[in-house]
């Protein structure tokens, strides 16, 4: 006699709401956004993004306290040369994060269960660079509009030219963090150990703005002034800089930049080709880490 029986385990068909798209690359982009800054994870994780965020707080609320006390508004940092002057404090949070974005999934070897849901791998790689991005920019863009506020309740003079300076400086962050954002995630999605990809992405950034400020200075010294400017292509944070100058009509804060508009639309186009270029290899890594 048979002895077979059929049991009802009580599976189902979902009947809810299927979000799509656009609702899975906006999780993925919250999640590396919190992952930049620590959050949802231990209180050791959050320690080093949140003092970099208030070392890069210190020079603006001091300079607004100066020129609130003395009213020599002339004190007051220049927006759009904030990013350069503190390269070291965006260098180092760049380098303990974009590790952390870009290769914990490499590391423990995740990236096929990511897709084995219907993620796009492009989508995959345009939210973590979204994110990357977005934390970048905060960075900046908060002490950049610490000074803007300061400087309005300090009643600095033509306040409507400070209000243009202010917007394009945001302008110039925007593409201050999507330059070094891209870099640092292409350097760290090739050196899964955390250890290796924090000092790779601080060196790329450090050597290259040191080798690049040799050269202008021997430059300089032959009078060679436009190889001086047009050597700072060479370097993330001269490249931007550059494009701040040239088509924002910013102040210049590196030693030097190139003459004229031409210079501003090859830098602006060199930073659209890093951009994309990091797209296209971040693209090619996680989908090649995606079949492993």
């Amino acid at each position: 006699m048979s002895t077979s029986t059929i049991h009802d385990i009580g599976y189902r068909h979902y009947e809810g709401r299927r979000n799509g798209r656009a609702y899975v690359m906006r999780s993925l982009y919250i999640h590396n956004l919190r992952a930049a800054f620590g959050l949802g994870r231990p209180a050791r994780a959050k320690v080093m993004p949140f003092l970099l965020a208030a070392i890069m707080l210190l020079p603006a609320a001091g300079s607004v306290a100066v020129i609130a006390v003395t009213k020599e508004f002339e004190n007051l940092i220049k927006y759009s040369s904030y990013a350069v002057n503190l390269q070291i404090i965006l260098a180092i949070f760049l380098a303990t994060q974009a590790p952390v974005i870009a290769s914990r999934e490499l590391r423990f070897h995740v990236i096929p269960l990511y897709y084995s849901r219907p993620v796009g791998h492009l989508d995959f790689v345009l939210a973590k660079l979204g994110a990357m991005a977005t934390a970048v920019f905060a960075l900046l863009a908060l002490p950049v509009t610490v000074l803007y506020v300061g400087g309005l309740i300090a009643k600095v003079p033509n306040s409507g030219d400070h209000l243009v300076d202010y917007l394009a400086a945001l302008v110039g962050c925007v593409v201050f963090a999507l330059v070094l954002g891209a870099i640092g995630l292409v350097i760290a999605a090739f050196t899964p150990r955390r250890g290796f990809g924090v000092a790779a992405v601080i060196a790329v950034y450090m050597l290259s703005t040191t080798f690049v400020a040799i050269l202008q200075a021997l430059a300089e010294e032959q009078t060679n002034f436009t190889l001086s400017g047009w050597l700072g292509l060479f370097a993330p944070f001269n490249l931007v800089d550059i494009v701040q100058v040239r088509l924002l009509g910013a102040e210049k804060a590196s030693v030097a930049v190139p003459p004229g508009t031409s210079a501003g639309l090859v830098a602006l186009a060199l930073c659209t080709g890093i951009v994309a270029l990091a797209i296209a290899v971040l693209y090619r890594r996680f989908r090649k880490a995606g079949l492993s």
